[in-house]
């Protein structure tokens, strides 16, 4: 039968996994498949699995069960084998590295920072900041119809944006990266200038979320960073 991959720990996680029930319409049981040092995370499941809420919210329970006692290597929504041999089969002939990553995340969760700036805010402060932007600007707000200053100014506040937009990422990963084992960070989306990932130590959570109340206090104009944690180490799993 095919089963449910949550994630995979090391043999000496407790897995404590009583009264969960997996993915699945039928709500089955969650259970563990051992090979030497390592165990997988598992349900047995029939037919496709689609990201519905209930599925979603029984998977992120497995996860954050077992990240009471330690840390998983967790694995993406979705991931099905076709059997128990195949996933112990994956145990033995990929050991190596999942005891490496294990070794890697041990003792941490991940934090996720996402950072925006309020677009009007930011044109004001490049306005303001800039003498040639403005002065473009009050010419083309006084009826100037020359096509080259919009283009100019343009050209001119898009660059001041991306300039802008890169040094307050610098500085936001520069104040919280020395507070992380590791960081990955990810392509921004929406309005978004950063999407950074930290792989935080547990013991070292307060310091870290202390760090970025501060930075969300005097990160700028019209920024506004948000915190998600903690997770699962998602981003550091190889």
């Amino acid at each position: 039968m095919a089963v449910y991959v949550y994630a995979v720990t090391g043999h000496d996680h407790p897995c404590h996994l009583d009264g969960l029930t997996g993915v699945g319409s039928d709500a089955p049981a969650v259970r563990t498949l051992e090979s030497g040092k390592l165990r997988a995370v598992v349900s047995d499941v029939a037919g496709e699995i689609r990201p519905k809420r209930r599925d979603v919210i029984a998977h992120q329970a497995v996860l954050d069960r077992l990240m009471a006692d330690g840390t998983p290597l967790p694995l993406q929504f979705g991931y099905i084998a076709p059997d128990d041999e195949t996933v112990r089969r994956a145990l033995d002939e990929r050991a190596e590295g999942y005891l490496d990553a294990l070794a890697a995340v041990r003792g941490c969760a991940e934090y996720n920072v996402k950072a925006g700036q309020e677009e009007d805010v930011l044109l004001r402060s490049i306005l303001d900041g800039s003498p040639r932007a403005s002065s473009l600007n009050e010419e083309i707000l006084a009826g100037d119809t020359d096509p080259r200053l919009p283009l100019e100014l343009g050209q001119l506040v898009s660059a001041e944006v991306d300039l802008r937009r890169s040094d307050a990422s610098a500085a936001l990963i520069r104040a919280l990266a020395p507070l992380a084992r590791a960081y990955v960070v990810h392509p921004p989306t929406g309005e978004d200038f950063l999407n950074l990932s930290l792989l935080v130590p547990r013991d070292g959570e307060r310091p870290f979320l202390d760090a970025h109340a501060g930075l969300s206090r005097d990160a700028g104009p019209g920024v506004r960073t948000r915190l998600a944690g903690p997770l699962p180490p998602y981003s550091f799993v190889p």
